[in-house]
């Protein structure tokens, strides 16, 4: 079968925050290992719909090209993924349009751009980092063992890319729900040996309201993570760890 001279694309744009959105088609020449990416780069040298009409270029975010940023992360034909590792070939085996879309659960800035703040809000809420005393020379810290660490690495390849927030049903505008995301990231410092001494305000964070009990169990989260990452055990694990802080953190204060 003879490789396609041409590249479909069917792509919903907005032109500001709060605007309507609207859909346009375009056609760009079809290149071997083409991902969605390299297709809206042919669109943006040469602006124009398929039917010739002059256009703003489509907006769009990436950066590594290697799915480690998160950054390009947007609808592709119906699902939440990663634009830089979504290839044409295998998105339209025989020509057909390829369909892209905005994420839904966050504000749309421009185009395919959103805005993903509410994400890093969140890791601001349950305290997702390491706090240090000073800048100065402070020794070698605690050690953490091989299990911990085998534990704890692929909870780290989060890359705050937003599709589990996307998939979730629970996040919602009706809902304040954190989302798998920043639960993960509980779960991840509260295994740190330093970051176990934040572990209880973590836990009061995600104990309140739109915690982990706000999470209903539909597992869309780890079917979309392009990392891989067990965000259902996470979500377990944290719920588990509030638990045990509900019971018995009367006798730890």
């Amino acid at each position: 079968m003879s490789a396609p001279t041409k590249v479909k694309l069917r792509v919903k744009r907005q032109d500001g925050p709060g605007l309507s959105g609207y859909w346009q088609d375009f056609e760009v020449p079809w290149q071997p290992n083409m991902n969605v990416v390299s297709a809206l780069m042919e669109i943006q040298k040469k602006p124009a719909t398929a039917s010739g009409q002059k256009v703003t270029p489509v907006v769009w975010e990436c950066a590594c090209l290697e799915e480690v940023c998160g950054s390009c992360t947007m609808i592709i034909n119906g699902r939440v993924r990663q634009s830089c590792s979504a290839f044409v070939d295998q998105l339209a085996p025989n020509g057909e349009a390829i369909v892209l879309a905005p994420m839904t659960k966050f504000p749309v800035v421009r185009d395919l751009v959103v805005d993903r703040s509410r994400m890093f809000d969140d890791l601001k809420r349950v305290h997702a980092w390491v706090t240090l005393d000073g800048s100065h020379a402070l020794g070698p810290g605690p050690r953490q063992s091989p299990e911990s660490q085998e534990e704890a690495y692929p909870l780290s390849r989060c890359m705050t890319c937003g599709c589990c927030l996307e998939a979730c049903p629970q996040i919602n505008a009706a809902s304040d729900f954190v989302g798998p995301a920043a639960l993960n990231q509980v779960r991840l410092f509260n295994l740190h040996p330093s970051g176990k001494m934040h572990a209880n305000e973590r836990l009061d964070t995600v104990m309140g309201d739109g915690g982990v009990e706000g999470c209903g169990k539909a597992q869309n989260c780890v079917e979309v993570c392009p990392k891989e990452i067990p965000l259902v055990d996470s979500i377990a694990e944290v719920g588990r760890q509030t638990t045990k802080r509900m019971i018995l953190g009367w006798l730890l204060k």
